[in-house]
């Protein structure tokens, strides 16, 4: 399985790791039903970033 990175980054930790959460518990908005694993990363540039896998 390979990662699926989110398109957008944030600003802050807080910020993706909200969208995480969202991810793990209504990841059918997004037309992915319950992914095995979300994780928040962060970039060369120190923005921050969720990949998950579907």
């Amino acid at each position: 399985m390979r990662w699926v990175y989110f398109g957008k980054l944030y600003t802050t930790k807080f910020q993706a790791g909200c969208l995480a959460k969202r991810l793990e518990e209504d990841g059918w908005i997004y037309g992915y039903h319950d992914p095995r694993a979300v994780e928040v990363y962060q970039s060369k540039k120190g923005r921050y970033g969720v990949k998950f896998i579907p």
